[in-house]
């Protein structure tokens, strides 16, 4: 196998834990990150289940289902 195919396959390889799953980013201040992470520790979780949390609140305030999953499986 070339190098380039090598590269190829590596740019194409997706984690399992994340099939099915698209990424959403924003930006917020850095204090706002560390407050997030603090939470997460002081609650003995992830960011990730404190974002789906949230999500989940939102979803429930404007009448949607609160489908944003807060346990993700382990890798």
């Amino acid at each position: 196998m070339s190098e380039a195919e090598s590269r190829g396959q590596a740019a194409n390889y997706q984690q399992p834990g994340r099939a099915g799953t698209k990424p959403i980013t924003v930006h917020f201040p850095e204090d706002v990150r560390s407050q997030l992470k603090l939470v997460a520790l002081e609650r003995r979780t992830t960011l990730h289940n404190l974002m789906a949390e949230a999500l989940n609140d939102l979803f429930a305030k404007y009448g949607k289902p609160e489908i944003a999953p807060t346990e993700r499986a382990t890798q």
